[in-house]
């Protein structure tokens, strides 16, 4: 159940044309479905926001669209799927019409892929063309969840001018989100220009002392520019959802004022 669908039943009772207990009911009915395999969270959406994501490694094929047609016909809108590969993309490309599949992001939607609403601009920022998997990842994310995202490639710290040219973007945004592996300096320098909050993640790229991006987070997790949070290694999907958040939240103020 979407927010809208709640505001409608919300506003029938307001109007007299639904009672009390019947609103209850319709609220109350299903709020998770059973597949045996997956127990849907069909109320996910009216809680946070956002509908239930599917996280694609280590399921089926056919166990992603089995949960992926259950939500469609729940009345999900857009349906996110994360960490998929390419054969199983290619299974529900066949399967589910209109399916897009993101492949540098490694992500797939089914649905539509939601117009962005709302004032706030979500920056992601890569340190090097390496980081883009995981930047693609957070940059998708951000925009299936109805967020405008513009993209800064390849602007890591060794050539600093890179960023400095798109102080424009950076001052304009409401959330940025950066993304590098080695050293993961580049939160820091982003945090220290930036007037909004800063998510960093750590990617696994780099050499042997990177010990798998152990270092790029330790790095950012230490770092000394204020406003700056930090998800874990390789995960963009966290950082654009955190990212919509936040930018939602800003959008409800607005809306207050």
């Amino acid at each position: 159940m979407e927010q809208n669908e709640m505001r409608k039943i919300l506003e029938r009772v307001r109007d007299g044309a639904l009672s009390p207990d019947e609103a209850m009911l319709k609220i109350r009915e299903a709020p998770y479905t059973d597949l045996g395999y997956a127990m849907i969270d069909n109320h996910r959406q009216v809680r946070q926001g956002f509908a239930e994501v599917i996280y694609g490694a280590g399921k089926t094929k056919e166990q992603i669209l089995g949960i992926t047609r259950n939500m469609s016909d729940s009345g999900v809108k857009t349906i996110l799927v994360t960490r998929l590969t390419g054969e199983k993309a290619a299974f529900l490309e066949q399967e589910l019409p209109g399916f897009q599949y993101f492949e540098m992001a490694r992500m797939g939607v089914a649905g539509e892929m939601p117009a962005p609403s709302g004032r706030g601009t979500i920056v992601v920022a890569s340190g090097g063309t390496s980081d883009l998997p995981v930047s693609e990842e957070a940059a998708v994310t951000a925009m299936a969840l109805g967020n405008r995202v513009v993209r800064l490639v390849d602007v890591g710290v060794s050539g600093l001018h890179r960023l400095l040219a798109h102080m424009d973007e950076i001052m304009s945004a409401t959330v940025i989100i950066a993304v590098a592996g080695m050293e993961g300096a580049l939160a820091s320098v982003i945090a220290g220009l930036a007037d909004c909050p800063v998510i960093a993640v750590p990617t696994s790229v780099g050499y042997g002392a990177n010990f798998g991006g152990l270092s790029a987070l330790l790095s950012m997790l230490n770092s000394c520019a204020s406003g700056v949070s930090v998800v874990n290694i390789d995960n963009g999907f966290g950082a654009g959802y955190q990212a919509a958040m936040i930018n939602r939240r800003m959008r409800a103020d607005i809306r207050q004022r």
